[in-house]
C-alpha cells in the first residue's frame, strides 16, 4: 500500500527543533509506540497468531477468544498483555525470540510506514537516542525494531522475568500501557524526549511526556478494531495543537 507522506510543515518544525536543541546541547531522545505507529500491523498479536497456528505452546481452548475476553476484563487490557508473555513460561528466551523472528517473516512484505523509516533515519543522523515503547511483549517487537536499524535493547515492552535463560510467568517491571509507557521508560532512562509518536488513546500519556513535539498518526479504516481509539487520539491532537497525520 502507498502511504501518505508527512507534510513539509512537520519536517520543517522538526529540523528547527533539532537545531535549537543541539545549539543548547540538550540531550536528544525520541520515543515511538510500535504497532500501528511504526508499521501497519500488530506484532504482538501476530506472534500470538503464529503461536496458535503452529501449536508452539499449550493454550486454553479458543485462545484468541480467551485473549479478547481478558482484554475486556474490568475494561483494562493489562492482564491480557501480560498473559501474552506468560504463555511462554518454560521456554528459553532464545526460542521465543526465534519464534518472533519467524512470525515477522510470515508477514512479508513487512508493512513499515515509509515516512517512519525516513523519520528514524533522520533522527539517527542527528545522533538522537530512539526508544520504542510498546504494550506488546518486547520480544515480539524486537524484530520489527531491527528492521528499522534499531537494537533489541531499544525496545521497552511487556516482559516476564527470565531466570537462567528460561521465561517465567512472573511479571517483570510495569505493564507498558498508557501511563505505564512513561513509567517503563523512566525506569531505564532519565532524559525527557523532545519527540513522541503514537497512534491510539493508549499513547496519550506518552505523547504528553514529550517536551517539544507530539505526533499522532493513524492508518486504520472504519472497519478496524483500532479505528475508534485512533480517531479519538487524532481529535485530542487537534484540540491540543499537536501534529497529527493520517497515512491513508
Amino acid at each position: 500500500m502507498k502511504y501518505k507522506s508527512y507534510p513539509e510543515t512537520f519536517w520543517k518544525q522538526l529540523n528547527e527543533t533539532l537545531a535549537e536543541l543541539k545549539k543548547n546541547q540538550t540531550p536528544l531522545v525520541a520515543l515511538f509506540d510500535a504497532d500501528g505507529t511504526l508499521w501497519d500491523t500488530d506484532l504482538g498479536e501476530n506472534l500470538f497468531h503464529y503461536t496458535i497456528d503452529n501449536r508452539l505452546v499449550e493454550l486454553p481452548p479458543n485462545p484468541w477468544e480467551h485473549y479478547l475476553e481478558l482484554k475486556k476484563k474490568n475494561s483494562d487490557p493489562r492482564d491480557a498483555y501480560l498473559w501474552l508473555a506468560q504463555i511462554y513460561k518454560g521456554q528459553t528466551l532464545d526460542q521465543v525470540r526465534k519464534w518472533a523472528d519467524d512470525a515477522l517473516k510470515s508477514l512479508q512484505p513487512f508493512p513499515v510506514f515509509d515516512d517512519q523509516r525516513k523519520l528514524i533515519n533522520l533522527l539517527k543522523n542527528h545522533q538522537v537516542t530512539i526508544k520504542v515503547i510498546t504494550a506488546s511483549i518486547a520480544w515480539a517487537v524486537e524484530p520489527g525494531a531491527r528492521a528499522l536499524g534499531l537494537l533489541d535493547s531499544d525496545v521497552i515492552g511487556v516482559e516476564t522475568r527470565v531466570q537462567n535463560g528460561i521465561v517465567t510467568d512472573e511479571k517483570a517491571g510495569v505493564i507498558t500501557y498508557r501511563g505505564g509507557k512513561v513509567e517503563g521508560y523512566k525506569a531505564k532512562h532519565k532524559d525527557q524526549p523532545f519527540l513522541a509518536v503514537g497512534n491510539s488513546e493508549g499513547d496519550v500519556e506518552l505523547l504528553e511526556f514529550s517536551s517539544h513535539l507530539r505526533l499522532a498518526v493513524s492508518a486504520s479504516n472504519r472497519e478496524d478494531r483500532l479505528y475508534k481509539s485512533e480517531y479519538h487520539l487524532q481529535e485530542i491532537a487537534k484540540s491540543k495543537n499537536w501534529h497529527f497525520h493520517r497515512f491513508i
